[in-house]
């Protein structure tokens, strides 16, 4: 059984926990410590209770705040992603075991050191986590497909991108294959990689100049609707409210 809690995701700072009957882990820290503190609160644990931190890059909106548990909490990342406290370096389609989950690390494609995606798996349950990304490799839509779970970054609307006030050379760097996925094409792989053992999709990383939760909502059920199989709940993750997700 996988349970987790996006404490917030988007450009301002992102954390998430996600446990099991036995095994509690956290993606990212980049968010105030007070805010995974009220989350953990919730779910009758503290930061010794981590098993394990996984990163997935080195911007500041992931890790800023990863020197609060330097002492406390086994990090786990690409090479030169972080560089103090406890480290485990993971690479590109390796496997291994934090307590009861079994992940597998896959490299994405961002501008960032060694950027990592993960397949989190525990019993027959499995959890894929991608976020800033450019583009996905046809193995990670193998690797993936027919999860249980998905968060997927939908960062934003490309039109309302190309008439953004952001200068050029930003546009063109959240657009291009080092980048973000778009709405459209964070849809185009969902519809790849869903199947019938799919419960719930949660689009991440929307960007609060670029898009709407409702454009990234309407691009995936649009995609969704065209593909012969049983429609998994979508819902968006939010940057300043914790979004609750997996099985009840």
């Amino acid at each position: 059984m996988i349970k987790f809690v996006v404490c917030g995701s988007g450009s301002k700072g992102n954390a998430s926990l996600i446990y099991n009957e036995d095994t509690l882990i956290q993606i990212d820290m980049g968010l105030p410590f007070k805010r995974l503190e009220e989350e953990l609160r919730k779910l009758k644990k503290n930061v010794r209770d981590i098993s394990g931190l996984l990163l997935t890059h080195d911007h500041s909106d992931h890790i800023s705040q990863v020197e609060m548990y330097r002492d406390n909490v086994h990090i786990y990342c690409g090479k030169g992603t972080y560089q103090e406290g406890e480290i485990t370096e993971i690479k590109d389609m390796e496997s291994f075991q934090i307590g009861s989950f079994t992940i597998t690390s896959f490299s994405t494609y961002h501008d960032a050191v060694n950027p990592m995606g993960f397949l989190i798996e525990s019993g027959d349950e499995r959890l894929c986590w991608i976020t800033d990304t450019g583009k996905l490799d046809r193995y990670i839509v193998k690797l993936c497909k027919n999860s249980d779970y998905y968060y997927i970054e939908s960062n934003y609307d490309a039109r309302m991108l190309i008439n953004s006030s952001r200068p050029f050379y930003l546009k063109a760097r959240v657009a291009g294959d080092h980048g973000h996925l778009s709405n459209l094409q964070s849809a185009k792989y969902m519809a790849k990689m869903v199947g019938n053992k799919t419960k719930g999709i949660y689009l991440a990383h929307i960007s609060e100049e670029c898009n709407t939760q409702e454009k990234a909502l309407m691009a995936h059920n649009r995609y969704l609707n065209k593909i012969d199989v049983n429609k998994p709940s979508i819902k968006c993750c939010l940057q300043r409210e914790a979004v609750y997700g997996g099985d009840k």
